[in-house]
Protein backbone atom coordinates (compact mmCIF):
# COMPACT_ATOMS: atom_id res chain seq x y z
CA UNK A 1 0.00 0.00 0.00
CA UNK A 2 1.59 3.34 -1.12
CA UNK A 3 1.59 5.87 1.86
CA UNK A 4 -0.45 8.64 2.09
CA UNK A 5 -0.01 12.33 3.81
CA UNK A 6 -1.53 12.16 7.10
CA UNK A 7 -4.99 13.95 7.76
CA UNK A 8 -3.49 17.00 9.31
CA UNK A 9 -1.03 17.34 6.45
CA UNK A 10 -3.71 16.85 4.05
CA UNK A 11 -5.50 19.82 5.84
CA UNK A 12 -2.52 22.04 4.74
CA UNK A 13 -2.18 24.27 1.97
CA UNK A 14 0.66 22.70 -0.18
CA UNK A 15 2.81 25.16 0.81
CA UNK A 16 2.24 25.43 4.01
CA UNK A 17 5.30 23.05 6.31
CA UNK A 18 5.41 19.95 7.32
CA UNK A 19 5.33 19.98 11.25
CA UNK A 20 7.80 17.56 12.98
CA UNK A 21 7.91 16.08 16.53
CA UNK A 22 11.83 14.57 17.54
CA UNK A 23 12.02 12.79 20.32
CA UNK A 24 15.20 12.30 22.18
CA UNK A 25 18.21 15.27 22.06
CA UNK A 26 20.78 13.29 22.27
CA UNK A 27 23.82 12.08 19.56
CA UNK A 28 20.94 10.93 17.27
CA UNK A 29 18.87 13.86 17.22
CA UNK A 30 21.18 17.10 17.94
CA UNK A 31 23.31 16.02 15.89
CA UNK A 32 21.54 14.39 12.36
CA UNK A 33 17.95 14.55 12.80
CA UNK A 34 17.45 18.16 14.59
CA UNK A 35 19.86 20.09 11.72
CA UNK A 36 18.94 17.86 8.77
CA UNK A 37 15.09 18.60 9.39
CA UNK A 38 15.66 22.45 10.31
CA UNK A 39 17.81 22.40 6.53
CA UNK A 40 15.06 20.97 4.63
CA UNK A 41 12.78 23.61 2.88
CA UNK A 42 8.65 22.32 3.51
CA UNK A 43 9.78 21.06 6.66
CA UNK A 44 9.88 22.65 10.03
CA UNK A 45 11.24 21.35 13.65
CA UNK A 46 8.14 21.99 15.82
CA UNK A 47 8.64 20.07 18.92
CA UNK A 48 11.48 18.14 20.41
CA UNK A 49 10.62 15.83 23.67
CA UNK A 50 13.26 15.79 26.30
CA UNK A 51 13.08 16.53 29.88
CA UNK A 52 16.63 17.15 30.00
CA UNK A 53 17.42 21.12 30.86
CA UNK A 54 20.41 20.87 29.50
CA UNK A 55 19.25 19.61 26.56
CA UNK A 56 16.47 22.01 26.29
CA UNK A 57 18.87 24.78 26.31
CA UNK A 58 21.02 23.50 23.69
CA UNK A 59 17.93 22.63 21.45
CA UNK A 60 16.54 26.69 22.07
CA UNK A 61 20.16 28.01 21.17
CA UNK A 62 19.93 26.67 17.96
CA UNK A 63 15.98 26.65 17.33
CA UNK A 64 14.49 29.88 19.55
CA UNK A 65 11.07 28.89 18.14
CA UNK A 66 11.27 24.67 19.28
CA UNK A 67 8.23 24.02 21.47
CA UNK A 68 9.43 21.22 24.14
CA UNK A 69 7.30 18.17 25.15
CA UNK A 70 8.40 16.34 28.47
CA UNK A 71 6.73 12.96 27.01
CA UNK A 72 5.57 11.32 24.01
CA UNK A 73 1.81 11.35 25.28
CA UNK A 74 2.04 15.20 24.60
CA UNK A 75 2.80 14.53 21.13
CA UNK A 76 0.27 12.32 20.41
CA UNK A 77 -2.05 14.59 22.14
CA UNK A 78 -1.41 17.46 19.92
CA UNK A 79 -1.33 14.73 17.18
CA UNK A 80 -3.90 16.78 14.52
CA UNK A 81 -1.31 19.78 14.94
CA UNK A 82 1.94 17.38 13.30
CA UNK A 83 2.38 15.40 10.34
CA UNK A 84 5.53 13.78 10.90
CA UNK A 85 7.25 12.22 14.24
CA UNK A 86 10.86 11.29 14.64
CA UNK A 87 12.12 8.76 16.79
CA UNK A 88 16.26 9.10 18.03
CA UNK A 89 15.16 7.75 21.27
CA UNK A 90 17.17 4.38 22.53
CA UNK A 91 16.80 1.55 20.40
CA UNK A 92 14.99 -0.42 22.62
CA UNK A 93 11.96 2.17 22.64
CA UNK A 94 11.97 2.50 18.73
CA UNK A 95 9.38 0.00 18.52
CA UNK A 96 6.84 1.10 20.61
CA UNK A 97 7.10 4.27 20.20
CA UNK A 98 6.65 3.56 16.39
CA UNK A 99 4.09 2.08 17.28
CA UNK A 100 2.31 4.44 19.23
CA UNK A 101 2.68 7.22 16.58
CA UNK A 102 1.33 5.39 13.80
CA UNK A 103 -1.70 4.55 16.09
CA UNK A 104 -2.09 8.48 17.00
CA UNK A 105 -1.94 9.07 13.04
CA UNK A 106 1.15 10.14 12.44
CA UNK A 107 4.24 9.39 9.72
CA UNK A 108 7.28 8.18 11.10
CA UNK A 109 10.63 8.32 11.11
CA UNK A 110 12.86 5.92 13.16
CA UNK A 111 16.14 6.38 13.79
CA UNK A 112 18.43 2.73 12.79
CA UNK A 113 17.57 0.03 13.77
CA UNK A 114 14.62 0.41 13.60
CA UNK A 115 13.51 -3.20 15.84
CA UNK A 116 15.58 -5.75 17.55
CA UNK A 117 13.99 -8.56 14.93
CA UNK A 118 13.15 -8.43 11.19
CA UNK A 119 9.43 -9.77 12.10
CA UNK A 120 8.73 -6.59 14.80
CA UNK A 121 10.29 -4.29 12.08
CA UNK A 122 7.52 -6.31 9.49
CA UNK A 123 4.74 -5.91 11.93
CA UNK A 124 5.69 -2.20 12.33
CA UNK A 125 5.26 -2.35 8.24
CA UNK A 126 2.32 -3.75 8.06
CA UNK A 127 0.67 -1.56 10.73
CA UNK A 128 1.69 1.72 8.34
CA UNK A 129 0.39 0.54 5.22
CA UNK A 130 -2.66 -0.14 7.08
CA UNK A 131 -2.92 3.63 8.38
CA UNK A 132 -1.87 4.54 5.06
CA UNK A 133 1.27 6.87 6.67
CA UNK A 134 4.61 6.71 5.51
CA UNK A 135 7.33 4.39 7.57
CA UNK A 136 10.84 5.14 6.97
CA UNK A 137 14.18 4.37 8.93
CA UNK A 138 16.74 6.71 8.74
CA UNK A 139 20.24 5.21 7.31
CA UNK A 140 21.96 8.17 6.12
CA UNK A 141 24.91 6.32 5.15
CA UNK A 142 23.71 5.93 2.13
CA UNK A 143 23.96 9.66 1.27
CA UNK A 144 27.68 9.35 2.28
CA UNK A 145 30.20 10.63 -0.43
CA UNK A 146 31.71 7.17 -0.98
CA UNK A 147 28.86 5.33 -1.25
CA UNK A 148 27.28 7.80 -3.60
CA UNK A 149 30.81 7.72 -5.68
CA UNK A 150 30.43 4.05 -5.35
CA UNK A 151 27.16 4.06 -6.84
CA UNK A 152 28.12 6.21 -9.81
CA UNK A 153 30.82 3.63 -10.30
CA UNK A 154 28.70 0.35 -10.48
CA UNK A 155 26.16 2.24 -12.84
CA UNK A 156 28.66 3.55 -14.86
CA UNK A 157 30.20 -0.37 -15.43
CA UNK A 158 33.93 0.80 -14.60
CA UNK A 159 34.93 -2.12 -12.07
CA UNK A 160 32.52 -5.18 -14.94
CA UNK A 161 31.34 -7.56 -12.69
CA UNK A 162 32.03 -6.72 -8.82
CA UNK A 163 33.13 -10.20 -7.41
CA UNK A 164 34.04 -9.43 -3.82
CA UNK A 165 32.84 -5.83 -1.37
CA UNK A 166 35.02 -4.68 1.18
CA UNK A 167 33.70 -2.45 3.50
CA UNK A 168 35.19 -1.36 6.75
CA UNK A 169 33.48 0.91 9.83
CA UNK A 170 36.25 0.98 12.07
CA UNK A 171 37.49 2.95 15.31
CA UNK A 172 40.16 3.39 17.75
CA UNK A 173 38.37 3.44 20.65
CA UNK A 174 40.16 1.26 23.65
CA UNK A 175 38.32 2.23 26.71
CA UNK A 176 34.72 1.57 26.22
CA UNK A 177 32.30 5.02 27.22
CA UNK A 178 29.58 2.89 28.90
CA UNK A 179 26.47 3.50 28.39
CA UNK A 180 23.28 1.60 26.39
CA UNK A 181 25.31 1.95 23.51
CA UNK A 182 28.13 -0.75 25.36
CA UNK A 183 25.59 -2.33 27.37
CA UNK A 184 25.45 -6.15 27.45
CA UNK A 185 21.47 -6.62 27.73
CA UNK A 186 19.99 -7.73 25.27
CA UNK A 187 16.88 -5.54 25.35
CA UNK A 188 19.09 -2.39 24.98
CA UNK A 189 19.75 -3.97 21.43
CA UNK A 190 22.97 -1.77 21.83
CA UNK A 191 26.34 -3.35 20.12
CA UNK A 192 28.56 -2.51 17.10
CA UNK A 193 26.45 -5.10 15.09
CA UNK A 194 23.63 -3.43 15.59
CA UNK A 195 24.78 0.23 15.44
CA UNK A 196 27.49 0.15 12.78
CA UNK A 197 26.12 -3.05 11.42
CA UNK A 198 23.32 -1.72 10.51
CA UNK A 199 24.88 0.61 8.26
CA UNK A 200 27.06 -1.75 6.38
CA UNK A 201 24.69 -4.20 5.67
CA UNK A 202 22.27 -1.77 4.27
CA UNK A 203 24.59 -0.44 2.29
CA UNK A 204 25.48 -3.87 0.96
CA UNK A 205 22.26 -4.88 0.03
CA UNK A 206 21.23 -1.51 -1.09
CA UNK A 207 24.10 -2.19 -3.78
CA UNK A 208 24.34 -6.22 -4.57
CA UNK A 209 20.73 -6.99 -3.65
CA UNK A 210 19.79 -10.23 -1.45
CA UNK A 211 21.64 -12.32 0.83
CA UNK A 212 21.91 -15.82 1.16
CA UNK A 213 24.23 -16.74 3.27
CA UNK A 214 25.42 -14.96 6.38
CA UNK A 215 28.80 -16.21 8.50
CA UNK A 216 30.05 -13.71 11.41
CA UNK A 217 32.46 -13.52 14.12
CA UNK A 218 31.63 -10.94 17.22
CA UNK A 219 33.83 -10.53 19.63
CA UNK A 220 34.55 -8.69 22.97
CA UNK A 221 37.95 -7.17 23.14
CA UNK A 222 38.54 -4.47 25.62
CA UNK A 223 38.63 -4.76 29.17
CA UNK A 224 35.17 -3.84 31.28
CA UNK A 225 32.81 -3.93 27.31
CA UNK A 226 30.14 -5.85 27.66
CA UNK A 227 28.64 -5.46 24.12
CA UNK A 228 30.13 -6.87 21.07
CA UNK A 229 32.91 -4.14 20.01
CA UNK A 230 35.09 -6.33 16.95
CA UNK A 231 32.61 -7.92 14.34
CA UNK A 232 32.96 -9.39 11.25
CA UNK A 233 30.22 -10.44 8.28
CA UNK A 234 30.79 -12.87 5.30
CA UNK A 235 27.50 -12.19 2.98
CA UNK A 236 26.75 -14.03 -0.04
CA UNK A 237 24.63 -12.80 -2.43
CA UNK A 238 21.98 -14.28 -4.58
CA UNK A 239 24.18 -12.77 -6.91
CA UNK A 240 27.06 -14.40 -6.21
CA UNK A 241 28.93 -11.14 -5.06
CA UNK A 242 30.59 -11.60 -1.60
CA UNK A 243 30.16 -8.86 0.98
CA UNK A 244 33.05 -8.58 4.05
CA UNK A 245 32.29 -6.25 5.86
CA UNK A 246 33.64 -5.51 9.30
CA UNK A 247 33.09 -2.95 12.36
CA UNK A 248 34.75 -2.64 14.73
CA UNK A 249 36.32 -0.30 18.05
CA UNK A 250 39.31 -1.46 18.74
CA UNK A 251 41.21 -1.42 15.14
CA UNK A 252 44.57 0.65 15.77
CA UNK A 253 45.39 0.81 12.19
CA UNK A 254 42.14 1.65 9.94
CA UNK A 255 42.01 -0.28 6.92
CA UNK A 256 40.21 0.77 3.34
CA UNK A 257 36.71 2.14 3.88
CA UNK A 258 35.94 0.33 0.71
CA UNK A 259 37.79 -2.00 -1.40
CA UNK A 260 35.79 -2.85 -4.44
CA UNK A 261 36.90 -6.10 -6.75
CA UNK A 262 35.56 -6.53 -10.24
CA UNK A 263 36.34 -8.40 -13.62
CA UNK A 264 37.61 -5.04 -14.78
CA UNK A 265 39.31 -2.75 -12.19
CA UNK A 266 39.05 -2.16 -7.96
CA UNK A 267 38.06 1.03 -6.43
CA UNK A 268 40.13 1.54 -3.22
CA UNK A 269 38.95 4.54 -0.87
CA UNK A 270 40.14 5.38 2.72
CA UNK A 271 38.77 7.92 5.43
CA UNK A 272 35.44 8.44 6.48
CA UNK A 273 32.58 10.95 4.79
CA UNK A 274 33.03 14.72 6.35
CA UNK A 275 29.39 15.37 6.91
CA UNK A 276 29.29 13.89 10.72
CA UNK A 277 32.35 15.69 11.07
CA UNK A 278 31.15 19.06 10.31
CA UNK A 279 27.55 18.31 12.20
CA UNK A 280 29.00 17.62 15.04
CA UNK A 281 31.37 21.32 15.22
CA UNK A 282 28.28 22.94 14.14
CA UNK A 283 28.47 23.81 11.05
CA UNK A 284 25.23 23.06 9.05
CA UNK A 285 24.17 22.89 5.19
CA UNK A 286 23.45 25.86 3.57
CA UNK A 287 25.99 28.17 6.10
CA UNK A 288 28.21 30.81 4.10
CA UNK A 289 31.47 29.83 2.22
CA UNK A 290 30.88 26.29 2.82
CA UNK A 291 30.02 23.55 -0.17
CA UNK A 292 28.34 20.59 1.93
CA UNK A 293 29.91 16.98 2.01
CA UNK A 294 32.61 18.21 0.00
CA UNK A 295 36.20 16.11 0.45
CA UNK A 296 39.83 17.41 -0.11
CA UNK A 297 41.10 15.97 -3.29
CA UNK A 298 43.62 13.86 -1.37
CA UNK A 299 41.10 11.52 -0.04
CA UNK A 300 39.91 10.79 -3.06
CA UNK A 301 39.85 7.06 -3.84
CA UNK A 302 41.55 4.90 -6.88
CA UNK A 303 40.37 3.13 -10.01
CA UNK A 304 42.68 0.48 -11.27
CA UNK A 305 44.07 -2.86 -12.11
CA UNK A 306 46.84 -5.43 -10.72
CA UNK A 307 48.36 -1.87 -8.80
CA UNK A 308 48.76 -0.75 -5.24
CA UNK A 309 46.78 2.82 -4.57
CA UNK A 310 48.78 3.21 -1.34
CA UNK A 311 51.70 3.38 -4.17
CA UNK A 312 50.45 5.85 -6.14
CA UNK A 313 49.08 2.97 -8.44
CA UNK A 314 45.82 3.16 -10.34
CA UNK A 315 43.73 6.78 -11.23
CA UNK A 316 42.26 9.33 -8.87
CA UNK A 317 38.32 8.92 -8.39
CA UNK A 318 37.30 12.41 -7.59
CA UNK A 319 34.80 12.24 -4.48
CA UNK A 320 31.14 13.20 -5.11
CA UNK A 321 29.76 15.04 -2.26
CA UNK A 322 27.97 13.58 0.67
CA UNK A 323 24.40 14.43 0.60
CA UNK A 324 23.03 13.94 4.15
CA UNK A 325 19.89 16.53 3.12
CA UNK A 326 18.80 14.17 0.48
CA UNK A 327 17.27 11.99 2.95
CA UNK A 328 14.66 14.40 4.68
CA UNK A 329 14.13 16.18 1.51
CA UNK A 330 12.90 13.05 0.05
CA UNK A 331 10.73 12.13 3.43
CA UNK A 332 8.83 15.99 2.60
CA UNK A 333 8.21 14.75 -1.17
CA UNK A 334 6.74 11.46 0.31
CA UNK A 335 4.35 13.15 2.47
CA UNK A 336 3.53 15.99 -0.09
CA UNK A 337 2.90 13.30 -3.04
CA UNK A 338 2.28 9.70 -1.16
CA UNK A 339 5.43 8.05 -3.16
CA UNK A 340 7.82 5.56 -1.91
CA UNK A 341 10.20 6.56 1.42
CA UNK A 342 13.88 6.76 0.43
CA UNK A 343 14.35 4.03 3.26
CA UNK A 344 11.10 1.53 4.00
CA UNK A 345 10.31 -0.32 6.86
CA UNK A 346 10.92 -3.61 4.60
CA UNK A 347 14.53 -2.98 3.53
CA UNK A 348 14.86 -2.52 7.30
CA UNK A 349 13.61 -5.48 7.93
CA UNK A 350 15.70 -7.14 5.07
CA UNK A 351 18.82 -5.80 6.93
CA UNK A 352 17.51 -6.93 10.17
CA UNK A 353 17.64 -10.30 8.94
CA UNK A 354 21.22 -10.37 7.61
CA UNK A 355 21.95 -9.16 11.19
CA UNK A 356 20.05 -11.78 13.22
CA UNK A 357 21.81 -14.30 11.48
CA UNK A 358 24.96 -12.50 11.75
CA UNK A 359 24.44 -13.08 15.49
CA UNK A 360 23.34 -16.46 15.59
CA UNK A 361 25.96 -17.42 13.24
CA UNK A 362 28.43 -15.64 15.75
CA UNK A 363 26.97 -17.77 18.44
CA UNK A 364 27.51 -21.25 16.66
CA UNK A 365 30.50 -20.77 14.82
CA UNK A 366 28.23 -21.80 11.26
CA UNK A 367 27.21 -20.67 8.07
CA UNK A 368 23.48 -19.71 8.65
CA UNK A 369 21.59 -19.62 5.51
CA UNK A 370 18.68 -17.67 4.91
Amino acid sequence: MTPTAPAAASARTPAAPLRVALIGYGLAGSVFHAPMIAATGGLVLDTVVTSNPERREQALAEFPDVRFADSPDEVWARADELELVVIASPNKTHVALATAALEAGLAVVVDKPLAATAAEARDLAALAADRGLLLSVFQNRRWDNDFLTLRALLADGELGDVQRFESRFERWRPQPKGGWRESGDPAEIGGLLYDLGSHVVDQALTLFGPVTHVYAESDVRRPGAAADDDTFLALTHANGVRSHLYVSATTAQLGPRFRVLGSRAGYVKYGLDPQEAALREGRRPGDPDTTWGEEPKEMWGRLGAGESPLSGGGTPVPTLHGDYPAYYAAVARSLRDGTEPPVTALQAADALAVLEAARESAAQSTTIAL
